[in-house]
């Protein structure tokens, strides 16, 4: 399939310069179609006769082997959510931190893991990787832990400015468990769990599947405690409470999650091409060259599929004159920063017209 096909999958994009897969990304119609088909199919089979159920059930392991093999991993170590916050919440509040522990993370994550380890109990320390070259971010990170540090919780790609951080080198460095916020990461570059201990993995994103769906890798799952358990989690249940876990990370797996979100994912992921990385990351450097003439980029060159940049005007009005333009960026509040996602549907077109709206 040609860039130009597969484009043309996506409705939106005959309407808009779509740039903000960073928040959501587009739909095709594939998976649009197989959303549709699944509603009405679960509404003919009445949702509760036996059929029905068997063929969710069946439904969710096919998403999770499918999402196990776009990290490199094995279907087990893998648990369905709703979203990276609720990986986060699953990890952190399962690792039964306490004020004598510390946890280390930088100056650019989202509220997504920042809320679960500000309520974790333990003592939060912050690397201050923003303002700093992406190469020195091993060293700076390494200089925050101590004897005390517990966990490693940080993003893959940094939500703000587009850096890929060093995931890996930190986990054999230091030896120490590590968080990774795979928001930005999973579906817009390559990704391979490796040695990590926990990956969470935001579908809506670049995985271009429905919202709200999500998923945790867990290394070694029976190695962390449940603490928040779900009717999908365990196999028995006694009057008192007491359960049986699932076997594997579906122990952590959160509650329903409609049958037709998990069907569109589906055909997002069966869908995505196999030259999708190297576009996007073309489209990202395209991207950066172009505004670069005009604009201050805060993004480096060489990093995953976020642009960041200074624009004309307040970011924030901006966006909204660019989405009267049919052009659609994120504003990142607090930084004076427009963001611009370019992912492997991403055209010319778009970055010309992206421009073409910030001069006017």
């Amino acid at each position: 399939m040609t860039h130009e096909q597969a484009r043309s999958e996506f409705p939106v994009l005959e309407r808009f310069a779509y740039l903000n897969a960073g928040t959501l990304g587009p739909l095709s119609r594939a998976t649009l179609t197989a959303m549709e088909e699944r509603a009405r199919y679960d509404q003919e089979q009445g949702r509760g006769g036996r059929r029905w159920f068997e063929s969710m059930l069946a439904l969710r392991e096919r998403v999770r082997e499918d999402l196990a093999a776009l990290i490199g991993t094995t279907a087990d170590r893998v648990a369905l959510l709703s979203s990276t916050t609720d990986g986060c919440n699953v990890v952190v509040s399962g690792l039964d931190l306490g004020p004598d522990d510390e946890v280390v993370t930088t100056d650019s994550e989202h509220p997504g893991l920042l809320l679960p380890l500000n309520v974790s109990g333990a003592r939060v320390r912050v690397a201050e990787v923003a303002a700093r070259p992406t190469e020195s971010a091993l060293e700076t990170i390494l200089s925050s832990v101590n004897s005390s540090t517990r966990l490693i919780a940080l993003s893959h790609v940094l939500w703000t400015t587009g850096q890929v951080m060093p995931v890996h080198e930190l986990r054999r460095e230091t030896g120490l468990p590590v968080l990774v916020d795979g928001a930005q990461s999973v579906g817009a570059i390559p990704v391979a769990v490796g040695d990590l201990d926990y990956y969470t993995v935001s579908c809506q994103k670049w995985l271009c599947g429905p919202d709200p769906t999500g998923a945790l890798y867990v290394r070694d799952p029976e190695a962390l405690r449940i603490s928040i358990p779900t009717y999908f989690a365990q196999t028995s249940i006694e009057p008192d409470g007491r359960f049986v876990p699932r076997a594997g990370a579906a122990r952590f797996d959160s509650g329903w999650i409609s049958p037709p979100y998990l069907t569109g994912l589906e055909a997002a992921l069966q869908a995505a091409p196999d030259w999708r990385f190297e576009r996007a990351a073309e489209m990202a450097a395209r991207c950066r060259d172009a505004l670069a003439r005009q604009f201050e980029v805060v993004s480096e060159p060489g990093q995953a599929t976020l642009v960041s940049f200074v624009p004309p005007g307040e970011p924030a009005e901006d966006a909204a004159r660019l989405y009267e333009q049919r052009v659609v960026v994120r504003d990142l509040p607090r930084t004076g920063w427009l963001r611009a996602s370019c992912g492997w549907w991403t055209n010319d077109e778009d970055v010309e017209r992206l421009v073409a709206g910030l001069a006017r």
